[in-house]
């Protein structure tokens, strides 16, 4: 039972922390509205575009993960309960895979991160540099939420792993 309120309690923090996803978008489409609504020079007029689409990546990105950490955390309970071993097997190698994943993100976006800041010092063009800045912010937020998610789900797999000694001790 202690398995199942280790995943449930992760799964759950991983709802609430995806919600700053959705949180930031609802920021970018706003900040959008005001450059469409209040931009005089070229560009904050270029800015429009970017956030707006940088807005819906970060509520495709949010609502995507946030939908399916909540039919985790229900299908948890159906799981352990089928069969214990298989679940613990199977969440032992989902962290495993994600924990890897990470490490590819936190080497490309600090690529992306680069190349967008080169943009802004070589192209001299409001819309260029809009698009840069945007995808600087947009990218930074990514690395904040992604940042915890990875210290979180790292805590969680060694958790796991503990568990998986304390029950073969007992054995």
């Amino acid at each position: 039972m202690e398995l199942l309120k280790l995943a449930t309690e992760w799964a759950k923090a991983e709802v609430f922390s995806t919600r700053f996803f959705i949180l930031f978008a609802i920021g970018f489409l706003v900040a959008s509205i005001g450059f469409w609504q209040l931009g005089k020079t070229d560009l904050a007029r270029a800015y429009i575009i970017p956030t707006l689409v940088a807005g819906i990546l970060l509520l495709i990105i949010g609502s995507g993960l946030n939908y399916t950490n909540i039919q985790r955390v229900k299908q948890f309970e159906k799981d352990f309960n089928t069969d214990t071993a298989t679940f613990y097997q199977s969440e032992i190698e989902r962290s495993e895979s994600t924990l890897k994943e990470y490490t590819v993100v936190f080497k490309v976006i600090p690529i992306l991160i680069i190349v967008a800041t080169l943009l802004i010092l070589f192209v001299n063009t409001p819309t260029w540099r809009a698009i840069s800045i945007t995808t600087i912010a947009m990218l930074t937020v990514i690395l904040l939420v992604d940042g915890t998610a990875y210290s979180r789900i790292k805590a969680y797999h060694k958790e796991l792993k503990m568990l998986y000694l304390e029950n073969e001790i007992r054995k």
